[in-house]
């Protein structure tokens, strides 16, 4: 208790209550039972009431349903209400995103299947004073600065697939190549810039060509039907590469090949590369049918992206931009990642 200049003098009892309270007040603080505004995003001062409408991807999804477990479960045991709209349809994505503007929320939080048709309603929700985080891949640059962001760094992820094909072709002795790409909803950034990089890096030994593209949509039943309908048009000869977006679009693609007749990995076989990855893609990779991998685990983002929740409901002003670090993988360091990439 603090008293002013002309305040009175305090008797001796009165100044043992002060000094006790004061006591008990210190106790409190170091024990962090106040609000510290900064630092430690475990709070739940500010989290306690806070509704947040989730426009993310569907459950049927392998790495929408892993990374929904870990992200809503986080936010609900901290008080938050989650009001899950979550699906794999762009088109159902955006009726959602529309309904959670209605819900008025005290925060979106989005991933963006299609980018384009999630500009106007990104543009609503800013009119309509309802923040938005966006989560995985990027926004349309129109509406860049409208949104808080949590991204993987999906340039990194094509960079590293690429990496991993050429890296297998040339060990195989292999002087050129074609290669199939199957890749997440070409509609999103997420696809789009893991191609961007994909070719950039593929560019620098022009000996290894795309031969086709096609738009799995993050789907694994879905890939592994285009895969079989590619193997049967170009043949084992006729494909010696394969990238699928995901691990769980890469491995449908082993199975189509080995159903076609193909052999796959070894000194001959098909080099398949895969991303975002899953413990079936770690154990592939120790069996040899998988050559690599990346990280973009969906434990790790989802992790993340709960923590920047948390922060920014705290008030602790977290960056309008986060970017998630990704790593290579094969079976040169396939231990160092085993753990991460095995939660899903």
């Amino acid at each position: 208790m603090i008293h002013s200049l002309s305040s009175p003098p305090l008797g001796k009892a009165a100044v043992k209550v002060a000094a006790a309270l004061a006591g008990v007040l210190l106790a409190t603080a170091a024990c962090g039972g106040g609000s510290s505004g900064g630092g430690d995003a475990s709070g739940t001062a500010g989290l306690k009431g806070k509704t947040v409408t989730f426009v993310g991807y569907g459950k049927d999804n392998p790495w929408g349903a892993s990374f929904n477990g870990v992200f809503v479960p986080k936010l609900e045991s901290q008080g938050v209400k989650v009001v899950d709209l979550t699906t794999m349809d762009p088109g159902t994505a955006v009726t959602n995103f529309n309904q959670a503007i209605s819900n008025k929320p005290d925060l979106i939080v989005a991933a963006l299947l299609d980018t384009s048709s999630t500009v106007v309603p990104i543009k609503k929700a800013k009119q309509a004073g309802i923040p938005v985080l966006v989560f995985d891949g990027r926004p349309d640059p129109s509406v860049d600065g409208d949104v808080m962001q949590v991204l993987s760094d999906s340039e990194a992820l094509g960079t590293a697939a690429a990496q991993n094909l050429v890296e297998g072709l040339k060990a195989q002795g292999r002087t050129s190549g074609s290669i199939i790409a199957i890749t997440g909803t070409k509609s999103g950034f997420a696809a789009q810039d893991r191609m961007k990089g994909f070719d950039a890096e593929l560019a620098k030994t022009p000996e290894y060509k795309v031969v086709d593209i096609q738009d799995g949509n993050w789907d694994p039943t879905l890939s592994g039907k285009i895969a079989t309908q590619l193997f049967a048009k170009y043949g084992c000869s006729g494909i010696q590469g394969a990238y699928g977006m995901a691990d769980y679009q890469a491995l449908p693609i082993v199975a189509a090949a080995k159903q076609a007749g193909c052999p796959v990995g070894g000194k001959n076989g098909l080099i398949v590369t895969g991303s975002n990855c899953f413990k079936a893609g770690i154990d592939a990779i120790k069996g040899g049918t998988l050559y690599g991998t990346a990280t973009e685990d969906p434990g790790t983002i989802a992790e993340q992206t709960a923590d920047y929740v948390i922060r920014y409901f705290n008030q602790q002003n977290p960056p309008a931009k986060e970017l998630v670090k990704e790593e290579r993988v094969t079976a040169k360091n396939v231990a160092q990642f085993a753990e991460q990439c095995s939660k899903a």
